[in-house]
């Protein structure tokens, strides 16, 4: 049976930016493959693209924070981490930045909770690393609402870049 990879779009997911710090390099990028994926102990699970340099920071640092983007974004924060490489560009340095209790960067603005995470197992799927980390915080930062991938593409009319897990080439 062939497979219509336009039933991927009907999934829901949410926008998140993952972040790390290890030997001063701090990095971030935009995904949308972040899930809680136990109850107790909690612990979530993030896939970021292999060619990411965040990928390669997370790995080092052994942790790693998410932030739930929310509904009050714009393009050009979601183009500040989402479009950009953390080799070349500090994302941190246009808004205020935070610690997590696991030691990686976080921008709260624009972010609904934040959640930091120990890493406790990586696990290799193809272009992607699926990182799964152990929750040692985790924070409402406000009461906007999460901004979903849906609203992402149908308001901020956002595209998905070629790192994505959900890109499609057209």
């Amino acid at each position: 049976m062939p497979i219509d990879s336009t039933a991927m779009f009907a999934m829901s997911y949410g926008l998140y930016v993952v972040s790390a710090e290890a030997d001063g390099l701090k990095a971030g990028c935009v995904v949308n493959t972040a899930v809680q994926v136990t109850a107790q102990p909690i612990r979530m699970s993030v896939a970021v693209n292999k060619d990411n340099v965040t990928a390669g920071v997370i790995a080092k640092a052994g942790a790693f924070t998410i932030t739930a983007i929310d509904q009050t974004a714009d393009m050009p924060y979601i183009g500040n981490f989402g479009f950009r490489t953390s080799d070349t560009y500090d994302k941190f340095a246009k808004y205020e930045t935070a610690v997590s209790a696991v030691g990686s960067p976080y921008c709260p603005e624009h972010a609904c909770a934040v959640y930091g995470c120990r890493l406790i197992e990586t696990v290799d799927v193809g272009t992607h690393y699926l990182f799964v980390g152990e929750v040692e915080q985790a924070e409402r930062l406000s009461s906007e609402p999460p901004l979903t991938y849906a609203y992402y593409h149908s308001t901020l009319k956002g595209k998905t870049p070629p790192k994505a897990s959900s890109y499609q080439a057209e």
